[in-house]
């Protein structure tokens, strides 16, 4: 399956039998097969389509992603039919509710957060030997804050997360020591970015979070419905949850892109001192972005899928068994 990235104005979408038909200026430019998209992301509000294709992607289990024109938030998903399977849904809603489960939960997608932290640094230290000193002492750091995560002194959501946020400001000093000077990195920062290594952060993340609720959403979980990351209002929480172990992964695909100059300072724009990538680097970032995210929309679905299988067994002594249609 693949992803639709429409990034081009003047451009619109037209559903044609088996396919969506693309118009530039009003002349046909491309026909892409339904059967091959489970995703579209448009960036802009230059693109237009009808409720016809936004039905027909739907009909084909295809999520449309609308991106901000320039800032790349995800300002809304369109997704596909929903999951029928009540009893994983109420036991979630329950789950939530039960302060123990949530807090074992927490533990663990802390501790796995914080040891592929470990790992990126590792693999860095590995490319760039000149940063040891940096990355070395980073790495330890990491792995105290790892044990005093799993420690019997945190007991408390809010204990774990000072943890996860002490450990996640010495990783960005680390992982700032594998950047050029003339990226400006000096740490993560945020709405808005004001470098463009943390502008292409922004916008991966964002990226995985939309990956995240769409692999909830195809389990038949309800994406606002987190454990570590409590409900809150217009947050999709699980789907945080779910991301939360792989943002080390998406930092290293970064660097990657740095390292090798598919990224540079002169795909970006500073407006307002809002640090933007430029249409001409978003060509770059979709493309390998596409290549590499095959991985971890499969561990996202296998998480998923396996929260699901678990919860279901949960939830469904909590279903009505009856079978008379109460609209018959």
């Amino acid at each position: 399956m693949a992803t639709l990235y429409l990034d081009h104005k003047d451009l619109e979408l037209r559903s044609n039998g088996s396919t969506i038909a693309l118009y530039r200026d009003g002349a046909a430019s491309g026909h892409v097969p339904l059967r091959l998209l489970d995703r579209v992301v448009i960036q802009g509000s230059q693109t237009r389509l009808d409720s016809g294709v936004l039905l027909r992607l739907a009909e084909s289990g295809a999520a449309v992603v609308f991106l901000s024109p320039r800032m790349g938030r995800r300002v809304a998903t369109v997704l596909g039919p929903a999951h029928n399977d009540a009893a994983v849904r109420l036991a979630q809603a329950q789950r939530v509710m039960d302060p123990d489960f949530c807090f074992d939960f927490a533990r663990s997608i802390v501790g796995a957060k914080i040891r592929r932290q470990r790992r990126t640094l590792d693999r860095l230290l590995t490319a760039r030997p000149d940063a040891r000193r940096q990355l070395f002492g980073t790495m330890m750091k990491l792995a105290r804050a790892t044990n005093a995560a799993q420690g019997p002194k945190i007991t408390t959501p809010d204990a774990l997360r000072g943890i996860e946020g002490a450990a996640a400001r010495e990783y960005f000093r680390g992982f700032a020591a594998v950047f050029p000077p003339s990226a400006k990195f000096n740490g993560r920062n945020r709405r808005p970015p004001r470098d463009p290594v943390n502008a292409c952060l922004s916008l991966g993340y964002t990226l995985l979070h939309s990956d995240a609720v769409l692999a909830a959403h195809a389990a038949g979980l309800d994406p606002l419905l987190g454990f570590y990351h409590r409900p809150a209002f217009g947050r999709e929480s699980l789907a945080c949850d779910l991301m939360d172990p792989l943002r080390p992964v998406i930092d290293a695909w970064v660097w990657a892109m740095w390292r090798d100059r598919d990224l540079r300072e002169e795909h970006f724009t500073l407006t307002n001192g809002a640090c933007l990538l430029a249409k001409s680097g978003r060509q770059h970032f979709f493309a390998s972005w596409e290549d590499n995210a095959r991985w971890h929309r499969r561990w996202l679905r296998r998480q998923a899928s396996a929260m699901a299988r678990q919860l279901r067994a949960e939830g469904l002594p909590l279903l009505d068994g009856g079978d008379e249609d109460p609209f018959s």
